[in-house]
C-alpha cells in the first residue's frame, strides 16, 4: 500500500476482444491503486465467449483481479431502473472488502456517471485513444487490419477463428 492513493479501483468493459488499448487502460489504472478489479461484462451469444476474454485478461494482467460478470441487462443510460440493476449487479460481484471501488477508470464517457452512482471518483485514461489508437469495434469490423493491436493469445485466437473462415 502506498500512502495518499486510493486503495481500490475498477475497470468495466466488454473487452470484445481485448486489445492493447485495454491493456494500456488496465496498466495505467493498476499503477494508481493498491488493488484493481476488472469486470468483464458478458452475455450469451457474443462473438468472443466471456470466459475466454476474462481468461486472457487474467493471463495478461496477473496483478489485477478479473471477474467475469454474466448478465442479461441492456445498456440505456437514460433508464433509471436499468442503472439501479447495473449498480446492484456490480456491488453484488465486487470481490474485495467494502461495497465498491474508490475509483472507476475508463476511456468511455459513461464512466463519470457510473463512478458517481458507485460513490467513487472517476479517472479518464486516454479518452481520445491517442496512446493506443484502437477500439474493439474496429477489431471486430476489420480484424486482419488490426492484428498488431492484439496480445499474442488474442491474436492467435482471432487468426484461427475469425480469419480462418
Amino acid at each position: 500500500m502506498v500512502a495518499d492513493r486510493p486503495s481500490t479501483g475498477l475497470v468495466v468493459g466488454r473487452f470484445c476482444p481485448p486489445h492493447l488499448g485495454h491493456s494500456h487502460l488496465i496498466d495505467r489504472a493498476a499503477e494508481q491503486v493498491d488493488q484493481l478489479v476488472v469486470f468483464v461484462n458478458t452475455r450469451d451469444g457474443e462473438v468472443v465467449p466471456g470466459e475466454l476474454r476474462a481468461g486472457w485478461l487474467a493471463e495478461l494482467h496477473p496483478e489485477v483481479t478479473v471477474v467475469e460478470v454474466r448478465h442479461d441487462l441492456d445498456t440505456d443510460f437514460g433508464d433509471e431502473a436499468l442503472w439501479a440493476r447495473w449498480i446492484a449487479l456490480f456491488r453484488e460481484r465486487w470481490p474485495l472488502a467494502g461495497d465498491g471501488p474508490a475509483v472507476v477508470f475508463s476511456s468511455d464517457p459513461y464512466a463519470a456517471e457510473l463512478a458517481r452512482r458507485l460513490g467513487a471518483a472517476c479517472i479518464v485514461v486516454d479518452a481520445d485513444r491517442v496512446a493506443v489508437p484502437i477500439s474493439a469495434t474496429r477489431v471486430r469490423e476489420q480484424p486482419a487490419d488490426h492484428l498488431d493491436f492484439l496480445a499474442p493469445p488474442v491474436r492467435t485466437w482471432v487468426e484461427a477463428t475469425w480469419l480462418a473462415r
